[in-house]
């Protein structure tokens, strides 16, 4: 039976440019499962936290290239997950959607695109292998939120961590051990 299932990939986000260096530790800091304290103390502790660290955050962003590399890396996986899933299961029609957590494309979006995708299972999956208050908790109950605003009651189920998965583990390695084989060639400890 073909079915549309959309995935959604959660993630922290991160500025798209120098200027959005600023809101992006503000949306941080002032996101609950991040500083506990009740609102207005927790928006005027992310403003202070956010003045403070900007400098020093701006400057590793400028020697990335002026932004974090994190939205393009992201949209890579989704593109790369979203052909394997048409390779393995050619009758259904999987949409890859993805969810930053503080900076955009924010998680109100991507239920909205999902929303007009109208797919008959959502699959949420965080791309963060083990559980966290802060960000794989932050983002799940982000998408509860905008989803419940937005009206989505399509059928929805979440992949729970994978740190210790058997394929994660070897998928790591793979990638690692030619890269430490390197380093160790040219005298590396």
């Amino acid at each position: 039976m073909s079915q549309k299932i959309a995935v959604v990939l959660f993630n922290l986000g991160g500025p798209d440019s120098l200027d959005a260096v600023r809101p992006f530790l503000f949306n941080l800091f002032n996101d609950r499962a991040i500083l506990s304290y009740p609102q207005p103390f927790r928006w005027i502790l992310a403003r202070v936290i956010s003045a403070v660290r900007h400098n020093k955050a701006r400057k590793i962003y400028q020697i990335l290239g002026g932004k974090s590399p994190l939205l393009e890396n992201t949209l890579a996986q989704a593109t790369a997950l979203e052909d394997y899933l048409h390779q393995i299961d050619s009758a259904s029609t999987y949409k890859i959607f993805i969810a930053m957590r503080y900076w955009h494309p924010f998680t109100a979006d991507a239920v909205q695109d999902v929303w007009d995708f109208d797919p008959d299972k959502i699959i949420l999956l965080p791309l963060y292998p083990q559980f966290s208050r802060t960000t794989t908790e932050s983002s799940l109950t982000e998408w509860t939120k905008q989803a419940k605003k937005q009206g989505l009651k399509t059928p929805t189920c979440s992949v729970p961590f994978y740190y210790n998965n058997d394929v994660f583990i070897k998928a790591h390695s793979d990638s690692i051990l030619p890269v430490y084989q390197n380093a160790l060639a040219f005298g590396a400890p």
